[in-house]
């Protein structure tokens, strides 16, 4: 019971379309993916260095409020205490308004420092803060450097 359209080793003519010539060129489906890959690989590296854990981290381990002034012990953690740092600290009176501001300079050290410093407000603070810290010293704040002029 075999039609004439039938073969006998594969699927009636017509029925399935023209057979592929063959797979064609597949280097674009390669590099666009070597491309995304990369892309990826890129976009990781970024977020770990803009997101990771920071080489120095300062936060207030105490404030002390005073009528005019607060006093702050920071307390600073660096990878790499060979290295000289500054951070800056802030008070914020009842508003939320910044009150205060002074950078603080910390020489090389111990993995972990406290420092204490008075910073004097220009109204009643309320919170006494280290809003961040940087190996990056101003030239004006590093004792080593002389002056010029």
């Amino acid at each position: 019971m075999t039609s004439s359209s039938e073969t006998p080793g594969g699927p009636p003519e017509g029925r399935y379309g023209s057979p592929r010539k063959g797979r064609g060129r597949r280097w674009p489906v390669w590099v666009l993916g070597t491309l995304v890959l990369l892309a990826g690989i890129g976009a990781s590296v970024a977020a770990y260095s803009n997101f990771g854990s920071a080489p120095i981290e300062g936060k207030a381990a105490t404030f002390d409020v005073r009528d005019e002034s607060v006093r702050i012990t920071l307390e600073v953690r660096r990878d790499d205490p060979t290295r000289s740092a500054e951070c800056v600290v802030r008070a914020r009176g009842h508003s939320g308004k910044e009150v205060g501001r002074a950078e603080v300079y910390l020489p090389a050290g111990q993995p972990t420092t406290y420092r204490r410093t008075v910073l004097n407000t220009s109204a009643p603070p309320v919170t006494g803060e280290v809003f961040g810290c940087s190996y990056d010293v101003p030239r004006y704040l590093d004792p080593n450097e002389r002056p010029s002029g």
